[in-house]
């Protein structure tokens, strides 16, 4: 994989995982304490972060650092993606079923 595949994959994934989290730019650059303006970039594959800003990235994605270069992160298909996100979204539901399961029922 070439430098240019490198960043456009970062660039997709963290997208992807700013989109998915449900939050702008503006707000995962300011969680991240970078720019709108290299965010942008950043995603758009022209520019790459030095290893403290992908960390201080991937934290504020509540995801591991390596899972921004992961290949197969972002799906080609909406079919994939609607999945993807429907599992994801169960998931978190279940979590928060338990929790509050937990409080009142003991």
């Amino acid at each position: 994989m070439d430098g240019q595949t490198i960043k456009a994959t970062l660039g997709k994934n963290i997208k992807f995982l700013r989109s998915r989290r449900g939050v702008t730019q503006a707000v995962l650059a300011e969680e991240a304490d970078i720019s709108i303006i290299f965010l942008s970039s950043i995603e758009r594959g022209t520019k790459y972060p030095q290893p403290d800003v992908l960390a201080r990235i991937a934290k504020a994605l509540e995801v591991e650092v390596f899972e921004l270069f992961k290949g197969d992160l972002v799906p080609s298909d909406s079919k994939e993606l609607i999945t993807r996100l429907s599992e994801d979204i169960t998931s978190k539901l279940n979590l928060a079923l338990e929790d509050v399961f937990k409080e009142y029922l003991g």
